[in-house]
C-alpha cells in the first residue's frame, strides 16, 4: 500500500465572517487584515527561525566532508584547491541564508529571483553529492523545457539539501538518490495539490526503508521524527515554510520497503503556449 501526504491550503472563511466584515468600518476592516497578515507572517518566521540551527547543520556536514577529502588527498594540490574552494562557496551559502532570514525577520524583502530550476541545481550539484556522503550517489536528470518560476536560491538550497539528507539517512546501507526536474502541467482540479496550472517541478526520490501510512501522515507535524535523538523534527515542516513563501506547494509518496519521492513544485511565471 502507499500512502500519501499533502498539506491542505488555507480554507476560505465562513459566511458568516464575510457578513461581518462587510459589516465592518473600512478602518476597522484594514486593522483587522493588517493583525491577520501579521499572525501568518510570526507564525511563518516561527517556522523558519526554528530550523535555522538544522539548515546550518546541513551546510556544516557539506563543509566538514569537503575539508575531509582535502585531507586524503593533501599530496594533490589542484583536488584540495577545488575541495576548498566547494567548501567557501558553503560558507558564503550559509551567510546568503542568514541573511534571507534576518531579512524577512525585518520585513524586508526576500531575494526572490525569476529563473530556472535546472541552473539552480547545477551550481549546487557539488554540495548535493557532499550532502549525500561517500555511500550514497546523487543522480540529477535534468528535463527539458522546464518553465521559470520564482525562486529564493538561499532557501531552495536549503530545501532540496535537507531533503536530499533525509533520504541519505533513509537509506543505511547506501544506495542512489535521484534529483528530478519536469514541467508538471494539471488540467483539471483533484483532491491534491496542485491546483490548475503549469509548474516547474523537482523531485527527490530515494530507494531507502520509506515510511508506512500512518508515519507519513505525521511528516509535518512540528518536532516528528522518526531519526530518533539525532532528528530535530522541523526538516519536513521546514521545506513546506520555504516552498510556500513563495507560492509553491510540496506532495510526498511513500511506500515502506520500497523508498520516498518528494515533489517541490512551483508555479510557472511563464505564458502558456
Amino acid at each position: 500500500m502507499t500512502g500519501s501526504a499533502f498539506p491542505y491550503d488555507n480554507k476560505p472563511r465562513a459566511k458568516r465572517d464575510e457578513r461581518s466584515q462587510l459589516d465592518m468600518p473600512l478602518g476597522a476592516w484594514a486593522a483587522a487584515q493588517q493583525r491577520e497578515r501579521a499572525t501568518h507572517r510570526l507564525a511563518a518566521l516561527g517556522e523558519m527561525t526554528g530550523g535555522i540551527a538544522h539548515d546550518f547543520r546541513n551546510l556544516l556536514a557539506v563543509i566538514g566532508s569537503g575539508l575531509r577529502l582535502a585531507e586524503k588527498r593533501a599530496e594533490e594540490p589542484e583536488s584540495v584547491r577545488t575541495y576548498i574552494a566547494a567548501a567557501r562557496e558553503g560558507i558564503d551559502r550559509g551567510i546568503d541564508l542568514t541573511s534571507q532570514l534576518l531579512a524577512f525577520a525585518k520585513h524586508q524583502e526576500l531575494d526572490i529571483h525569476a529563473g530556472n530550476l535546472n541552473e539552480f541545481l547545477k551550481s549546487f550539484e557539488p554540495f548535493l553529492r557532499y550532502g549525500a556522503g561517500p555511500d550514497v550517489r546523487v543522480k540529477l536528470e535534468l528535463g527539458s523545457d522546464i518553465p521559470d518560476c520564482l525562486i529564493d536560491p538561499a532557501l531552495f538550497d536549503a530545501a532540496v539539501l535537507n531533503l536530499v539528507m533525509n533520504a541519505r539517512d533513509a537509506m543505511s546501507s547506501g544506495g542512489e538518490i535521484q534529483v528530478i526536474t519536469a514541467r508538471l502541467v494539471q488540467t483539471t482540479t483533484a483532491p491534491d495539490p496542485p491546483g490548475p496550472g503549469t509548474y516547474a517541478c523537482v523531485r527527490i526520490k530515494d530507494d531507502g526503508c520509506g515510511m508506512a501510512p500512518e508515519v507519513l501522515r505525521k511528516v509535518f507535524d512540528p518536532f516528528f521524527t522518526t531519526k530518533g535523538e539525532k532528528g530535530t523534527g522541523i526538516g519536513m515542516l521546514q521545506v513546506q515554510a520555504l516552498a510556500q513563501m513563495v507560492g509553491g506547494r510540496i506532495r510526498i509518496r511513500s511506500e515502506r520497503g520500497i523508498g520516498t519521492t518528494v515533489d517541490l513544485l512551483f508555479p510557472s511565471i511563464q505564458a502558456d503556449l
